[in-house]
């Protein structure tokens, strides 16, 4: 039995993740496509414009076998936490054999070598960066030319999906799964940030960005676009929220987020009682992506915090169903093998160790959270398609 991951968000799912999992299927070969796939708020600081469910039976309607939920203490974190999190269920299962993700650069061969580069993370690499921090340089752009210096390809590092690329393999050297098959698919349509709607391959940003336009229809299969009426964009009352929590927390709480500390915690303290935009505009920086800033918001709203999230790394977790195919309810049985329990009963959740239950509870609140947005009340429970 092979059975092939594809991490994703899908929020929404359109056209290009249809791509996606196709090629996924086809080119690995496998009996079961299976999606580990984040909850209700994202790896960006955003809250999803639908729930998990929705966005769960999307993905099985377009291509999927099943789906399961990436627990939210992984799915608002930086890249490098986002793609353990979701390694570590994956390599949880032992039928689990490949993974596929979408990418710019399709190489295997250059995303390895940069991924073992990077996760060997040499005294070189380490010196060559904090030189070029020195100079004045941004983060990002230190980081790049450290990377330029052992050997690396910059550009490569250039491309928001090729560092998920990049953390994934990594992540599989940090759960000893080096012989996982990696399968990356190259991205077609529109790039990753580009929020100008395409004629059928448009950015997840920019069908976000234009939920209501009559040209989302080409770029989002029917049964997509038949629910965008029920898709949310109440992004004003979650940024609310979002200042509200902040107006709470003291700095010393902000600095055990993930990515907030050398003064961040304090910065954006200092900024509470500005518009939310504004707080986001004034804490960015050349060191700090307005992308984290959101990240370490949407985390301080939600209670997640990094010496929590170092835990459950270590920790034996869960697997949690959101959708599966009626007639690839067998994969269940390769599930089981994994030495995490699954949970399809309530009585299910008895089995979790203390960490594990404490993970569960804050997927729980998140959705929870989700709802009291949305102003949408419904009882959680798998799907079968």
């Amino acid at each position: 039995m092979k059975i092939c991951s594809v991490i994703c968000e899908f929020n929404p799912f359109h056209n290009g993740h249809k791509y996606l999992l196709q090629r996924a299927r086809e080119e690995s070969s496998c009996d079961y496509l299976l999606c580990i796939m984040s909850g209700n708020f994202t790896q960006r600081g955003d809250i999803a414009v639908a729930d998990k469910y929705t966005r769960a039976k999307h993905a099985i309607l377009g291509g999927a076998d099943c789906v399961l939920e990436l627990p939210v203490a992984f799915s608002v974190a930086p890249a490098e936490i986002f793609a353990k999190g979701a390694v570590k269920l994956i390599s949880s299962v032992p039928s689990v054999s490949a993974v596929a993700f979408g990418c710019e650069t399709a190489d295997k061969n250059v995303l390895s070598n940069s991924a073992k580069l990077l996760y060997e993370e040499s005294a070189d690499f380490k010196s060559y960066l904090t030189g070029e921090l020195k100079t004045g340089q941004s983060f990002i752009k230190s980081y790049h030319s450290a990377f330029e210096k052992i050997g690396g390809k910059k550009e490569v590092l250039q491309k928001p999906n090729n560092i998920l690329a990049i953390e994934y393999i990594k992540a599989l050297y940090n759960y000893a799964k080096t012989d996982m098959e990696i399968f990356p698919i190259k991205r077609i349509g529109a790039d990753f940030n580009d929020i100008k709607l395409k004629e059928n391959f448009s950015s997840a940003s920019a069908i976000r960005q234009n939920l209501h336009s009559p040209q989302i229809k080409n770029n989002v299969p029917s049964f997509v676009f038949t629910d965008l009426k029920n898709f949310s964009k109440e992004n004003e009352l979650y940024e609310r929220f979002l200042k509200l929590i902040l107006s709470r927390t003291a700095p010393t709480t902000l600095k055990n987020i993930y990515g907030c500390g050398e003064g961040l915690e304090n910065a954006i303290k200092n900024l509470e009682n500005l518009p939310f935009r504004q707080i986001i505009d004034n804490a960015t920086s050349k060191r700090y992506a307005s992308s984290r800033i959101k990240r370490i918001l949407c985390a301080n709203f939600l209670g997640l915090y990094k010496n929590d999230c170092e835990i459950f790394l270590k920790s034996d977790l869960y697997l949690t169903p959101l959708a599966v195919k009626k007639q690839c309810i067998n994969i269940f049985s390769e599930l089981a093998k994994s030495n995490f329990p699954l949970l399809i009963s309530g009585s299910d959740i008895q089995k979790l160790s203390e960490p594990a239950l404490k993970c569960k509870k804050l997927d729980d609140f998140s959705l929870k959270q989700w709802q009291q947005i949305n102003g949408i009340s419904f009882t959680p429970k798998m799907l079968i398609i």
